[in-house]
């Protein structure tokens, strides 16, 4: 499904705040069908917490209505004259002095960079100050407007955490308590227990030769094996599946079937030899040996040969994985078979008795007919042949199970001691640029937020959010869904059929602005999370009973019928919904063809505009990937063309004393309206992390976010005075809604 469908598995996915984890917060690598390469390290945005997700998409609807007032304060002249930031008012008015028009004066200011030419580079001009005032703190990789948002939120729900057990309004949120209690480990119970909880775990999964507990070549399975970690302990390895809504029929679920299980964050960690790449291996193989030893290994040099062993399998798994920017075209990865089919397809495990053995913990009974969404089959069709090379000798047997309980432990190492964490610092830091080091309390927040998310969001919301600010947001997005259709009639190359379904799409895009409501009721938010058991001083065995339980929360689906105001953490957006995925599936979220074939020519011969032009992008000497970047580049073009034409249609509704300048700022409305827009991308970010970006992200670095799609737009140009031909104002504008 895309992304701008709601996300079926949010309820269980888990990422940190701002960075790239290999196993400092748990995930559950066999929930994240179609994005199981995003699982691990996620984009910019996928990088957040559900919490953060959450109180982000509140405090970012805040931080936009406070920007477009802040504008539309300022009076436009009824003059012809455009008015540039360097030249006078025709006459003096008095600017709004009340304390948000100073405030909202002074952050622009401080973030403004005169001396760089708004028509060269807006996006210098807008965030250099900032950039310049706001270095990466100590232990993060980036650091930008988001971020100040996310530690104020964080401290908030921190301040509520701590509160006495009587404070709290529902049993939900008591266990959030004490997850974060666990999580925090005042006692030291972790540091005292080490790694016995997990020695514990490897003995119930078949021990790990790495270590020598309890493995026995002779009795292997690979079978066994697999439903083990998939299935009991909800771990990854070789390839990702779960429940999920099904593309062509939205009214259902269905089992999901995708390529996964490599470890590091793009396939090109392991197979492009650049010296970047070089030093991450050496770094990752470096924290596998650690590991090892804390967990009773007793030759360094063994277990190095043996992790060695599990990277080069990696590589290998690497090498027939599919790159995402090849896996854009939703249709053609769709592939709808039965267990028996797909048994003929990839018959490396028995799939009937994998699939049988996972529902026996919801009743669910699976026969050969059982159909399933497959949505990588020839990586299937090569694992098949890679696994059955491994597995024809006992050499080859104890690598692949090495490889499996690696994915394991590598989730679970962040619950024990703090020399497990500790020995993950280097290979952050060659992955990101950062080793870590935030505060104790921030990653507990964080991560009690992806373990009981609507549980903490009631916190903050009954903490912080008052309501009166999600009117306002209704009626901006209404504002911006009618200039969206608006424009939609005003396009040459879409026929008059397809224009209509398009409208009748827009119209029927659900809005869901700040909170479900039930959050705030504590029964129903009980009920959320009655099967989910939390001990504040079990904090590796809260994680295991986390991963059950979000296992059997998703089998439950299969025979459900979609709940289609079922919330996500990931907020829709009405472009995305119209970008290279997104126009592939009806208003019903369906996925078919709509458009007719030459509409459909005309729209790729648009987008071929954004590929090349986000191509040419270079940073750090490297190109962006224009294929990869394409749909949210084209969200970010649309959905700021449809913002400002929404903007000015909402100025005609404001009042004269609504309109005064702000202090200082000698500016147009329209002026500040971009700048406003480049000021919430305003980011510093490592090298090692803009590179990561670059390989991995769907999104464009921040700078090209606000450089791409401002260039394409001629209102731009025209309130800044860009000569034709300047860098934001090329003569070739790429453009599709």
């Amino acid at each position: 499904m895309t992304r701008y469908k709601q996300t079926d598995f949010a309820d269980e996915e888990t990422s940190s705040i701002g960075s790239i984890h290999l196993n400092e917060v748990r995930t559950s690598p066999n929930m994240h069908i179609r994005f199981a390469n995003r699982s691990i390290f996620p984009s910019l945005w996928d990088r957040r917490s559900k919490l953060e997700k959450y109180l982000l998409i509140i405090t970012l609807v805040l931080f936009i209505l406070c920007a477009i007032l802040a504008v539309v304060s300022l009076k436009e002249f009824e003059t012809e004259t455009r008015i540039l930031h360097v030249k006078q008012h025709p006459f003096i008015e008095m600017p709004c002095l009340d304390k948000h028009c100073v405030f909202a004066a002074s952050e622009i200011l401080k973030s403004i960079d005169d001396k760089v030419n708004p028509c060269d580079d807006f996006y210098a001009y807008s965030c250099n100050q900032w950039i310049k005032n706001n270095p990466i703190p100590d232990g993060k990789s980036m650091w930008g407007t988001f971020g100040k948002l996310e530690q104020q939120n964080q401290l908030v729900v921190k301040n509520v955490l701590e509160r006495n057990y009587t404070e709290f309004k529902s049993e939900a949120e008591k266990k959030a308590k004490m997850y974060y209690e666990s999580c925090m480990d005042s006692d030291e119970i972790m540091e005292k227990l080490g790694s016995k909880p997990m020695m514990s775990l490897l003995k119930d999964i078949g021990g790990w030769n790495v270590t020598n507990i309890n493995f026995n070549i002779t009795k292997w399975s690979l079978q066994k094996v697999l439903q083990k970690l998939h299935n009991t302990y909800n771990m990854g390895g070789l390839f990702g599946w779960a429940v999920g809504e099904d593309d062509r029929n939205s009214s259902k679920h269905i089992i999901q079937i995708d390529q996964g299980g490599l470890t590091l964050p793009t396939r090109d960690n392991y197979i492009n030899k650049t010296a970047q790449h070089e030093k991450i291996l050496v770094a990752y193989l470096e924290y596998m040996t650690k590991i090892g030893i804390l967990l009773g290994a007793t030759n360094k040099n063994d277990t190095r040969r043996q992790m060695k062993e599990v990277i080069d399998f990696e590589t290998r798994l690497a090498g027939i994985t599919i790159p995402n920017e090849d896996r854009r075209d939703e249709e053609s990865l769709y592939n709808l078979m039965t267990l028996t089919e797909l048994q003929d397809l990839a018959p490396f495990i028995n799939w009937r008795d994998h699939f049988e053995d996972a529902f026996r913990l919801v009743n669910r009974k699976i026969s050969d007919k059982e159909k399933v969404v497959v949505y990588a089959p020839t990586y299937l069709k090569n694992l098949t042949l890679l696994v059955n090379n491994y597995t024809r000798s006992d050499n080859g047997k104890i690598i692949l199970h090495n490889y499996l309980v690696w994915q394991t432990v590598r989730n679970f190492a962040a619950c024990l001691s703090k020399a497990f964490r500790d020995a993950y610092k280097n290979l952050r830091k060659a992955l990101i640029g950062s080793d870590g080091g935030e505060e104790p309390w921030r990653y507990c927040v964080t991560d009690t937020s992806n373990v009981l998310g609507f549980a903490i969001g009631a916190i903050f919301v009954r903490e912080v959010f008052h309501g009166d600010s999600k009117p306002q947001a209704e009626e901006m997005i209404n504002e911006i869904r009618t200039a969206f259709k608006e424009n939609l009639r005003k396009l040459s190359w879409m026929d008059k059929e397809t224009r209509i379904l398009a409208e009748d799409k827009a119209d029927a895009i659900s809005d869901m602005i700040g909170f479900p409501d039930y959050i705030l009721n504590p029964s129903q938010l009980d009920e959320k999370y009655k099967d989910l058991d939390i001990d504040a001083k079990q904090y590796f065995e809260n994680n295991l009973k986390l991963n059950t339980y979000n296992l059997k929360k998703n089998l439950e689906r299969l025979d459900q019928p979609v709940n289609k105001t079922r919330w996500s953490m990931s907020p829709p957006t009405i472009t995305h919904a119209f970008d290279d995925q997104g126009r592939e599936y009806d208003k019903y979220g369906n996925l078919h063809q709509w458009w007719n074939d030459k509409t459909i020519n005309k729209f790729k011969s648009l987008t071929d505009c954004f590929v090349k032009q986000y191509g040419n992008y270079k940073i750090n000497g490297k190109n962006l990937n224009g294929k990869q970047t394409l749909g949210e580049n084209i969200a970010d073009n649309g959905g700021l063309k449809s913002a400002y034409h929404a903007y000015l249609q909402s100025k005609r509704n404001l009042r004269p004393s609504d309109t005064l300048p702000l202090p200082g700022l000698n500016m147009t409305q329209r002026q500040l309206f971009f700048v406003a827009f480049a000021q919430v991308w305003c980011s510093s970010i490592t090298d090692e992390t803009i590179n990561l970006q670059i390989e991995k992200d769907p999104h464009s670095p921040p700078n090209f976010r606000v450089i791409g799609s401002l260039s394409n737009l001629p209102d731009f140009s025209k309130e800044f005075n860009c000569p034709l031909g300047s860098p934001m104002n090329p003569k070739e504008k790429c453009e599709v809604w």
